[in-house]
């Protein structure tokens, strides 16, 4: 694993390089030493910044579908054109930011980009954040919704045939933990589309050393962010918050793994996507050079989050059949 580097730094993309300075030079306050809500205003005053305009998109729709206990979870719909009565096929999408920040609103341009380019339906997930709601509501919110899309997607024009998951960060994690759900409950997932996910329980592995200062996601966020989210330490180990520790992956869906070599996550996405391969899962890993934590939202600025963006809308599409 390429960690050995003296300085890090030099691993990063000069343009990468040039956007991490303007955020240093920009210096607000780090959203660690933010209350959650004032940390969710400022992730969603600074999502958008870098990231590509808005693809206009011929249908985008905001409803609610029912939790287990009653809540009514906010979505939206992205869809593109779609010759008439033919269902979409679709991925239920659950956004990043540590179980605490980031919204259905902080996700919008990557969920309109990944329903034009891929021409399939996403529905983004408002999944219930910490410290209002602890894990595993998160879980539960995520995977009521992958049940609702089974079950009463026909009605809002899906293809219940045809469904994906897939999230960035923590909506990784969330889309992986979907995935093992599943297949224990017997319903077929056409793929697990997994951005820079958390993976493991406890973040010791040498990318959380070298690249846990200075490279946008500081191991100070993941400690926040995780003591606002877990209700004791025993939670840490619960497959669910770390589905590396899941007893088994065998049979799960096939993999798209999106990795920034520059970030603390890496080695943990890294080991889960050869803990797939190793249970005889498909997986499709594109590790990016010199780029951080975030870097698909950052269009606008860096190349790789569009090529990221065009090899994701690939996976999906070969999945889905391209139709």
């Amino acid at each position: 694993m390429p960690h050995h580097h003296r300085n890090p730094r030099s691993l990063l993309t000069p343009t990468m390089h040039g956007v991490l300075d303007r955020m240093a030079r920009a210096s607000k306050l780090p959203l660690h030493a933010l209350s959650p809500a004032q940390a969710r205003l400022a992730y969603e005053v600074g999502a958008n910044v870098l990231e590509i305009s808005p693809v206009k998109l011929p249908r985008v729709e905001s409803f609610t579908v029912p939790t287990r206990d009653g809540y009514e979870l906010p979505v939206r719909l992205y869809a593109p054109a779609q010759a008439e009565g033919a269902p979409l096929p679709v991925l239920v999408f659950f956004h990043g930011g540590g179980f605490v920040v980031g919204s259905i609103a902080t996700h919008d341009s990557l969920c309109r980009s990944l329903s034009h380019l891929a021409q399939c339906a996403v529905l983004s997930v408002g999944y219930r954040l910490a410290p209002e709601f602890l894990f595993p509501v998160a879980f539960d919110d995520a995977w009521d919704a992958v049940q609702w899309v089974f079950q009463q997607g026909a009605e809002v024009g899906l293809d219940t045939w045809r469904i994906a998951v897939g999230g960035d960060s923590a909506g990784g994690t969330l889309a992986a933990v979907c995935a093992l759900q599943a297949r224990d409950a017997g319903l077929p997932l056409a793929l697990q589309l997994l951005i820079y996910p958390g993976c493991s329980a406890r973040q010791e592995m040498p990318s959380h050393k070298t690249f846990g200062q200075g490279f946008l996601l500081e191991k100070a966020h993941i400690d926040y962010f995780f003591k606002l989210f877990l209700r004791s330490a025993a939670d840490r180990d619960d497959w669910r918050f770390a589905p590396l520790l899941a007893d088994d992956v065998a049979g799960v869906a096939p993999a798209w793994v999106c990795l920034a070599e520059c970030d603390p996550l890496v080695d943990e996405g890294l080991l889960y996507a050869d803990r797939l391969r190793a249970a005889g899962v498909a997986v499709d890993l594109e590790l990016y050079r010199g780029v951080v934590h975030e870097f698909v939202k950052m269009g606008r600025a860096i190349p790789e989050a569009r090529q990221a963006h065009q090899a994701a809308a690939r996976a999906l599409k070969q999945v889905f059949g391209a139709s």
